[in-house]
């Protein structure tokens, strides 16, 4: 593990964030000698399995899905 004083740090940042990325070493950060944090690379991404299936038997059919939900002469488009 690397480790640089906070005065270093602060003034290569984003250089050092790019070289965790890259290379995968975590860096420990110091003040006056004492750790006082540690950046880590993160984590690999997780491969998704795609949305293509992904609802692939979650639903369920409760009830007649053809006929209308209320009665004919129940609608009021049909009663004039």
């Amino acid at each position: 593990m690397d480790s640089i004083s906070i005065s270093k740090f602060k003034a290569t940042c984003l250089a050092r964030l790019d070289t965790v990325k890259r290379t995968g070493r975590p860096l420990l950060i110091t003040r006056r000698g004492e750790p006082i944090a540690e950046v880590t690379p993160p984590s690999p991404p997780r491969a998704s399995a795609g949305w293509l299936g992904s609802l692939r038997s979650t639903g369920r059919i409760v009830g007649d899905i053809v006929s209308p939900a209320t009665p004919a002469k129940e609608w009021d488009v049909l009663g004039s």
